[in-house]
């Protein structure tokens, strides 16, 4: 069977397409959890969006939620959907409603004779007002929301091998931070921050720079290239999360 043409080039493209026409009052927190996870800034309510150039059982695989009673006390989006171009096959489609999956297909940017409109999708995203059943979003009331970082993950969505903002890099940030701006470390720091040391010192990120003191080693990532957005917002929060006797 011949496949159609994708209308976009990558899964990063169609996931940055559809961030840019997010309505007002959506916040996109790319690769946290999934691809692309929404939050309803009103009331926190999510939407865990997995993205394809073409659906099929992969990525319906990785938006369902998982099966097992192991796994239904663990945090999950209020609602889960797979991103689709318009246009390509939804033969797998009938499929999604009977995992409490919703189907989003987004058409792309196209010219209307002189003009050009932006890209835009299918369903529109639930409102806080409207019933459920008159729409078609499946609310699987998960015992807790997704924790969402206090920083918008400064990544690409649908990237492959993403540099994700997981919890322990946010907390290798503020290391680096206390670092550059005091020129060593401590072990009280690393307590403070509730990091790991072990994989600074193994592999060399620090090295003993005097007594209780560590320095930056020949390894230490550059964690401010990785992330030049997330690195100047967690550093000029500093004096919201540094351990006291820095801010001293």
């Amino acid at each position: 069977m011949k496949r159609e043409p994708a209308p976009f080039a990558t899964e990063a493209d169609l996931c940055r397409n559809f961030i840019s026409v997010l309505p007002p009052g959506w916040t996109a927190y790319p690769e946290t959890a999934f691809d692309i996870l929404l939050r309803r800034d009103v009331d926190g309510f999510q939407i865990g969006v997995e993205a394809k150039l073409r659906l099929n059982a992969k990525v319906i695989c990785q938006a369902a939620e998982f099966v097992g009673h192991h796994y239904v006390a663990q945090a999950g989006p209020d609602c889960r959907a797979v991103l689709i171009p318009y246009g390509v096959s939804t033969e797998l489609a009938g499929l999604c409603p009977l995992l409490g999956i919703t189907v989003i297909k987004l058409e792309p940017e196209h010219d209307i004779g002189w003009m050009k409109r932006s890209p835009r999708f299918t369903p529109d995203l639930p409102s806080p007002t409207n019933s459920f059943s008159e729409r078609p979003w499946y609310e699987l009331c998960p015992v807790e929301r997704i924790t969402l970082p206090d920083w918008v993950p400064d990544v690409g969505a649908g990237t492959s091998a993403p540099i994700s903002l997981t919890d322990w890099k946010i907390r290798a940030i503020k290391i680096a931070v206390l670092l550059e701006r005091n020129g060593f470390v401590t072990r009280k720091d690393f307590a403070a921050i509730a990091i790991s040391m072990s994989r600074w010192t193994q592999e060399k990120w620090l090295v003993q720079g005097g007594r209780n003191r560590w320095v930056a080693g020949p390894n230490l990532p550059d964690f401010k290239k990785q992330h030049p957005v997330n690195y100047p917002q967690i550093e000029a929060d500093y004096l919201k999360w540094a351990p006291k006797e820095s801010v001293a």
